[in-house]
């Protein structure tokens, strides 16, 4: 049977897909924060502490979104929200192809259709505002009631940054359409080159109609700490759909655990320990995927460049001949085939709304900092860490499974 029909491979059960870790030793003052409220059994509000609350507005704030408490709300993770925001909007909801692995499911679990929009040649997050339109024209001449727009700036899968102008025009068709847009921003504190990249986000262009979500577990928290912060729109609207968004959080008892909830108020206040280990970070994961898409690119594969978070998307439909030949044949299979090659998470594109036809997978730069804490570590701190050892052989690992499936499919393709 195909991989579609088989047990255990649901769109929603077996996924979505979880956000690429960082590979790093949690910072020792963050574990800090969270040992010292370990204690606490305070009932603590749906919808944040107002200790959380005031280090979210704050975080905002340095990032030009000013935010009053009532415009704020966090709950245990970004799918949380991203479930609340739907079943609050109602409607139909529309995502970039591909975006997220856990956006389109939660649409799903709602029983609301979510219809995928392509995105531009350049970069992925952001949909094509031509193609939008179209969807949306679509959609509601087959009875549809398009009403969410869910966008990344800084995307996963793809790694890519929207350039301003390419947003603003989608924001600007979203907007014709009377769609309510949630913005994604979980990666915008991982950009690799943030004095070189210009990210605007849409909440800046089109205030009255934007919510802004953001997963710490981007930047700031371990993906095992779950907690997510968002932004509501201000005015009457804003307000409205802020208190459904409680609502729904409510009935979900979808609170923060006290000492996560302390950990990411100290995260969110940035003090000098968080605010450089983000930025070793971003630098450090900066590195390794230029050198991974070197090697993805340096062998047939295409990938757009990766400008942030810890990971690249990459399409090997040109090593298609290859990967046959190794009984692989789809998304799926490619998935299995490279996280055994690769020893790494390798989600196939079909997790992120691709078509499982399509040989398309992200790849995850923290499977290269070494096995051990104090190797990972020393990445981290290294001026070079792609001289060190043991990078440099998970890099020569990488380069040999894909250099064979580049001279294997030269030789189908120009058979002797």
């Amino acid at each position: 049977m195909r991989r579609t029909e088989r047990e255990g491979y649901g769109p929603v059960r077996y996924g979505p897909s979880a956000l690429p870790e960082d590979g790093l030793p949690v910072l020792p003052e963050l574990s800090a924060a969270l040992a010292g409220a370990a204690g606490r059994i305070r009932d603590r509000p749906i919808g944040g502490c107002p200790e959380l609350l005031d280090a979210a507005g704050g975080y905002w704030l340095r990032r030009g979104l000013a935010a009053r408490p009532d415009q704020l709300a966090a709950a245990p993770g970004a799918p949380a929200l991203l479930l609340a925001l739907t079943a609050a909007l109602g409607g139909d909801v529309l995502v970039p192809r591909p975006c997220a692995a856990w956006w389109a499911p939660y649409a799903r679990l709602l029983g609301r259709p979510a219809f995928s929009v392509p995105t531009p040649a350049e970069s992925g997050g952001v949909p094509d505002p031509y193609a939008l339109l179209e969807t949306v024209r679509r959609v509601r001449a087959e009875g549809g009631d398009p009403r969410l727009l869910v966008l990344s700036v800084a995307d996963d899968p793809t790694a890519t940054v929207a350039p301003p102008e390419v947003l603003h025009e989608t924001v600007e068709a979203a907007a014709g359409e009377g769609l309510h847009l949630v913005s994604d921003e979980t990666w915008r504190d991982t950009v690799h080159a943030p004095r070189e990249t210009v990210l605007v986000s849409p909440a800046e262009m089109l205030p009255e109609r934007v919510t802004v979500v953001t997963d710490l577990a981007g930047a700031f928290l371990p993906g095992g700490w779950p907690a997510a912060i968002a932004r509501f729109p201000a005015g009457p609207t804003g307000g409205a759909l802020h208190a459904r968004v409680l609502d729904v959080l409510t009935a979900l008892d979808a609170r923060i655990a006290e000492p996560v909830a302390a950990a990411a108020a100290w995260a969110l206040d940035e003090p000098n320990p968080v605010t450089e280990r983000v930025a070793a970070t971003a630098r450090l994961h900066a590195r390794l995927a230029r050198a991974a898409h070197a090697v993805v690119v340096g062998a047939g594969a295409l990938s757009r460049p990766p400008r942030a978070g810890r990971h690249l998307y990459a399409d090997l439909g040109p090593l298609r001949p290859a990967l046959v030949a190794r009984g692989v044949g789809d998304a799926q299979e490619l998935e299995e085939f490279l996280g055994a090659r690769l020893a790494a998470p390798a989600p196939g594109g079909h997790r992120f709304g691709d078509d499982l036809a399509a040989l398309r997978v992200r790849l995850s730069t923290g499977a290269l900092l070494g096995g051990s804490d104090e190797e990972r570590l020393a990445c981290l701190r290294s001026p070079a860490p792609l001289e060190l050892p043991y990078v440099h052989a998970s890099l020569i690992s990488w380069k040999s499974v894909f250099d064979e499936l580049r001279d294997d499919a030269q030789r189908w393709e120009h058979p002797r």
